[in-house]
């Protein structure tokens, strides 16, 4: 209304807000929204559109860093390990999350707590291989790189299994020289070449058969030739020399006797009457009933001129005198015709320096010489007597 008389009633309205005016003087056409101060303390507040109508659009920036957020305050704590800044095999530890300070997280080797670093990765390896402690010809291997673990790497023989730790290893391998030993006991063990990569080349000899040898492994230094059963069934076998090359050596004992042969099965059947010398002598018939070889002391003796007188076991006494009894008395000689036990009263009794004998009693001794036929006479005619001629 431009009337004179009215005044005050003019009205000014913001270019950037036509919504925003004023009546009788200029109106208020910016608004900062940080003029409240929506972030508070320890942020940066800035807001890009100051026209009344634009609001919620401010930033609140955390001080000194690059952490801000719109339309309200900002989380000014930031965990650098949150981003994982570390990696794998390690501790990440931040000692102020304040967000304004940055760059002061530890990364702590997990294998070896003693080794850190400030504002990124630890060295959390040290393989000791890499100054090739080992030398040529072996292989190194460091099982704990962690740094503080030293000495504990391995050098191993190429191609073997010879290894040491902490030091070269000593690449000649004397496959004899191994515990326990590879050929045994009762055996000699050679190898011909100890080179560590030179395998499975040693070889065993059997002491008791220099002849018989195995490569790579313990021979077979035994031969039981009992194995076999050579001697058959009721017979002991034992072989006393039971190196390979020994053979016809085992002995074949009749099981429960001393009979025995080498080299092949005894014959287990013995009869006594065979042995040497005659076990009834001569005069008298021997006969084993039982001829097994176990059997023994059954023999029997029979006299041959008596066969009623036998004996076992031994020889038997196939000899009676009757004239050991003194049957003729003195002044006659005694013989026995026939010394077998069953004849009886065959003596003969001879009157000594005489053929007077009589059988199966003593003689008459005694001879009247004038008995005889014809009578001798005296002078007188009377009988004369035993050498009585001088009355003749």
């Amino acid at each position: 209304n431009t009337a004179a008389n009215k005044l005050h009633d003019f009205t000014c309205t913001c270019d950037n807000d036509n919504s925003i005016k004023k009546v009788d003087g200029p109106a208020t056409c910016t608004k900062d929204e940080c003029t409240t101060k929506p972030c508070g303390t320890g942020q940066d507040c800035k807001d890009p559109d100051t026209s009344p109508g634009s609001t919620s659009d401010y930033t609140c920036t955390c001080t000194g860093t690059t952490i801000k957020t719109t339309g309200g305050p900002a989380s000014c704590t930031t965990d650098e390990c949150d981003a994982k800044p570390c990696g794998t095999g390690q501790t990440c530890k931040d000692p102020d999350t304040s967000a304004n300070v940055l760059h002061d997280f530890t990364c702590t080797c997990d294998n070896d707590m003693s080794v850190k670093k400030t504002d990124g990765p630890a060295t959390c390896t040290k393989d000791e291989c890499t100054s090739n402690p080992c030398g040529t010809g072996q292989d190194c291997n460091d099982p704990d790189t962690a740094p503080s673990s030293t000495g504990d790497y391995t050098c191993t023989c190429t191609g073997t299994t010879i290894k040491v730790t902490g030091g070269s290893a000593t690449c000649t391998n004397d496959e004899c020289t191994a515990m326990p030993a590879p050929c045994g006991t009762g055996q000699t063990c050679n190898d011909p070449d100890t080179a560590a990569n030179k395998l499975h080349d040693f070889t065993c000899t059997c002491d008791n058969d220099m002849s018989v040898k195995k490569v790579d492994g313990p021979a077979t230094c035994t031969k039981d030739e009992c194995s076999t059963g050579p001697c058959g069934t009721g017979q002991d076998c034992n072989d006393p020399n039971n190196s390979p090359s020994s053979t016809g050596d085992y002995t074949c004992t009749c099981t429960g006797t001393t009979i025995k042969v080498t080299g092949g099965p005894a014959t287990c059947t013995n009869d006594e009457c065979t042995a040497t010398p005659a076990p009834c002598g001569t005069g008298q018939t021997c006969n084993d009933p039982d001829t097994a070889a176990n059997k023994l002391h059954d023999f029997t003796c029979t006299c041959d001129n008596d066969m009623s007188v036998k004996k076992v076991d031994g020889p038997a006494t196939c000899t009676k005198d009757e004239c050991t009894s003194n049957p003729c008395g003195n002044g006659q000689d005694c013989k026995d015709l026939d010394a077998s036990p069953s004849s009886t009263g065959d003596y003969v009794c001879t009157c000594t320096g005489t053929n007077i004998k009589v059988t199966g009693g003593p003689a008459t001794c005694t001879n009247d010489e004038c008995t005889p036929s014809p009578v001798v006479l005296d002078r007188t005619g009377n009988a004369c007597s035993l050498w009585d001629w001088s009355d003749l």
